[in-house]
């Protein structure tokens, strides 16, 4: 099996360094910007071929047919054979003769072969999947034909077909992986798994009614364009791999998770319960912070940014008159009608306008360079505002489409302002994703792995310092706005302390529900739901606070420096010019700029 991975991906060119297919190395050379550039571009593409769901969720539909197993032990093998022959071509790059972009561009790289290179090492394969992410969780809306995955054409519903004849086999691994896991104590907290199994057999995934059937909805919307031919052949190629290939497939994993998983898994709700599990946590910490910093540093920032924001919440509790606790208060602002002034979907659409035209003249002094992604507010469809937040959805880079900020509205008159109306204007729409994400896509002169890439401490991170702008655009001046933008920074300094208490051993589940409703107006469903993404995802919810508070830092630090010579607008543009970084490229970024003022 083995060999034959190699050879394919050999033949596909993928990997140049592989002992099957290897070369020998000319002696060590010097390589230009130009072989920088070629080397970025060639990894990106070889990139793309080995996880073809990324190209398809970027718009490139050359490989939306296949679905190859990413889980499988001899496609990881051969993947960190390729990485590790990127970083070989790497090697030989005279980085000191680079510019300053081009050492970004180097540093982005070398650090991304080396964060994907490492995490194999913790096998991140025995848990294919969790309740809160993964496969079988993408899967229903990649198939539902309201997802990425294009039904256009007749070759779009033929390239489906194709794709999703592969899932069970993804399955069968993903359940040997479960196995192996268990052989090597390395599996999930009990308290995920009973979440898992519902969802493997919930009634749109395995109803054999089809019109149930969440997978039976392209052919429900076939193109006008399609001949009564070409629909009733289609129709009966859906009906039989719905039937034949992906109900089989998730009962399967249902009845696998129900009987053999969950007895064996573990009682323990941090990783830190895994063999090795608080080394496996540091590197996560790491990966997901780009920083070297532990979680006991991180826990001890939580808790002073708690603390921070408590007080900030008390004198906002003052202001309004509140007598009680701030317990009492943050509850009490939930149901307080003064909170909740609209009436109708079109006032809440109306306010969140008009914030626009409040920032805007403060943008042209902020900012020097701003997207040509055109931008949106919208009202989230009927079909699924029931179970969707507030979101922004990016434009394309061709600028087709618009960049667009959802706000789900299903009783306009219990719309909240202590939501953090405001601060969730600035975090997810302007200036923080639709600047960040389009002024990243429209930059053809960067590699395509940065003009797409992400990294969730930057992107997370400037989208969570954005919100700290308000005051500066006139924001904030009403109570209940402020107690909101204080409750969306509170959520994300809670996040420090939960997570790293939970997967340290410091606190378990339920004393995490219990710290995180003490501080966030949240029920007590909402915040189970978070603190079990936590569990699932160590270190993930760690990014937002760690890479707002080290932009804070940043702006800091050289206005303090450069005195007369700081624009604020010139910094906000270095720090959004090359897309998303990991922190510590940011810091390096930032010096070389400062020192060019």
């Amino acid at each position: 099996m083995k060999n034959i991975f190699y050879k394919a991906l050999c033949g596909l060119g993928i990997i140049v360094s592989l002992v099957s297919c290897k070369k020998k190395d000319s002696p060590l050379t010097k390589v230009t910007p130009a072989d920088l550039d070629s080397i970025a571009a060639n990894y990106y593409e070889q990139y793309l071929k080995l996880h073809p769901l990324e190209a398809t969720a970027q718009g490139d539909y050359r490989y939306n047919d296949q679905l190859p197993i990413t889980i499988d032990r001899d496609f990881i093998s051969g993947e960190i054979s390729f990485f590790n022959s990127v970083q070989e071509q790497l090697k030989k790059v005279d980085y000191k003769n680079l510019n300053d972009e081009d050492k970004t561009v180097y540093d982005v790289l070398d650090y991304t072969l080396k964060d994907k290179i490492e995490n194999y090492a913790y096998h991140p394969e025995y848990i294919p999947f969790t309740q809160f992410d993964g496969l079988p969780l993408q899967f229903p809306l990649l198939g539902s034909g309201s997802g990425f995955q294009p039904f256009k054409t007749e070759k779009d519903y033929q390239d489906w077909l194709s794709r999703a004849e592969k899932f069970p086999k993804w399955m069968d691994a993903a359940i040997e992986n479960f196995r192996e896991g268990i052989k090597n104590n390395y599996v999930l907290p009990q308290k995920l798994v009973v979440k898992m199994i519902p969802q493997m057999t919930a009634e749109e995934i395995v109803s054999p009614d089809l019109e149930k059937n969440i997978f039976y909805g392209p052919v429900k919307n076939f193109p006008k364009s399609f001949s009564e031919a070409q629909k009733e052949k289609l129709i009966a190629d859906y009906k039989n791999l719905i039937l034949q290939k992906i109900i089989p497939a998730y009962i399967k994993m249902g009845n696998f998770l129900a009987k053999e998983y969950l007895p064996k898994a573990r009682t323990t709700d941090g990783i830190n319960g895994l063999p090795k599990g608080n080394e496996i946590y540091a590197f996560y910490v790491k990966s997901q912070t780009t920083t070297d910093k532990t979680p006991e540093e991180i826990n001890k920032i939580g808790l002073e940014q708690v603390a921070m924001l408590r007080a900030e919440m008390e004198k906002v509790k003052q202001q309004v008159g509140f007598s009680g606790t701030l317990e009492e208060f943050i509850t009490f602002v939930k149901a307080d009608p003064k909170a909740m002034p609209y009436k109708t979907e079109k006032e809440v659409i109306n306010a969140f306008n008009g914030i626009l035209t409040k920032i805007t003249p403060k943008l042209k002094t902020m900012f020097g360079v701003t997207p040509k992604t055109k931008f949106e507010i919208r009202q989230t469809e009927k079909f699924r505002e029931a179970t969707a937040s507030a979101e922004y959805f990016p434009g394309t880079s061709d600028g087709k489409k618009p960049g667009i900020f959802y706000i789900p509205l299903p009783d306009p008159s219990k719309f909240n302002v202590t939501s953090g109306m405001e601060s969730l204007f600035l975090h997810e729409a302007i200036p923080g994703h639709h600047y960040q994400v389009s002024l990243q896509q429209e930059n053809t002169s960067l590699p395509k792995f940065m003009r797409f890439g992400w990294f969730g401490a930057y992107g997370e991170g400037w989208a969570h310092y954005c919100e700290t702008l308000g005051p500066e655009f006139g924001l904030y001046t009403d109570p209940y706005q402020k107690m909101g933008y204080l409750s969306d920074q509170m959520l994300r300094a809670v996040r420090l302390v939960v997570d790293t208490g939970l997967h340290t051993g410091t606190m378990n589940r339920e004393e995490a529900i219990k710290y995180f409703l003490s501080n966030i107006s949240y029920d007590e469903a909402a915040a189970t739901a978070e603190i079990e993404r936590y569990m699932a995802l160590p270190g993930q919810a760690l990014g937002y606070k760690i890479g707002a508070l080290r932009i804070r830092e940043l702006r800091d630090k050289y206005q303090k420096e450069l005195g007369a010579k700081f624009s604020l607008a010139k910094f906000h543009d270095e720090v959004l010019n090359q897309g998303c970084l990991p922190l510590d490229v940011l810091d390096r970024k930032m010096e070389n700029w400062a020192k060019r003022q």
